[in-house]
């Protein structure tokens, strides 16, 4: 038995029809097109958004200047360099930050470029839960979720069947 190449598309489409969706972890460029870099007020650019666990922090600066420090709340608000948390400063200028834990970062540029605005605080959330779905009504006169099932599945495994049935017929 051979698929030819319309079959095969056939199958992939119904499978990635079939894929149920993922929640993806969003990628925030710091600072949007303006990247990282002085002259920007990075509270505003962070008061509107939600920072979620599991998204990404990507910061785009001139690496022969600037870096990125993670440091705690003190040396944020008085921008010391000094003993950061962590230095994210690869050397490229495009560097990455994931945001897997659920808590207050800070983030500001050494070399003294955070007096001149280069610090931004996020606040990282857990994604809120999916909404609830309203409950059933089980009452005896009313049909129950159960007896609609087969009216929506039982038609559209006919009609996958039937579009299948007409590839094989069309080109086997």
């Amino acid at each position: 038995m051979r698929f030819g190449k319309l079959e095969l598309v056939a199958v992939l489409l119904c499978a990635v029809v079939m894929m149920p969706p993922e929640v993806s972890a969003t990628r925030w460029t710091v600072g949007t097109n303006q990247g990282w870099t002085t002259n920007v007020n990075y509270t505003v650019w962070a008061k509107d958004k939600h920072f979620y666990n599991g998204d990404w922090l990507f910061f785009v600066y001139d690496r022969n200047q600037m870096n990125v420090l993670e440091v705690n709340a003190t040396n944020y608000e008085s921008c010391n360099s000094d003993n950061p948390l962590h230095n994210w400063t690869t050397g490229a200028g495009r560097d990455v930050v994931p945001l897997n834990v659920t808590r207050k970062y800070y983030f500001i540029s050494g070399k003294g470029f955070c007096y001149g605005g280069m610090k931004v605080a996020i606040n990282v959330e857990n994604l809120p839960p999916p909404p609830s779905a309203s409950p059933i009504n089980t009452s005896s006169d009313s049909p129950t979720s159960s007896s609609y099932r087969g009216h929506i599945v039982v038609p559209v495994v006919f009609a996958i069947a039937a579009v299948w049935d007409c590839f094989l017929r069309l080109y086997w």
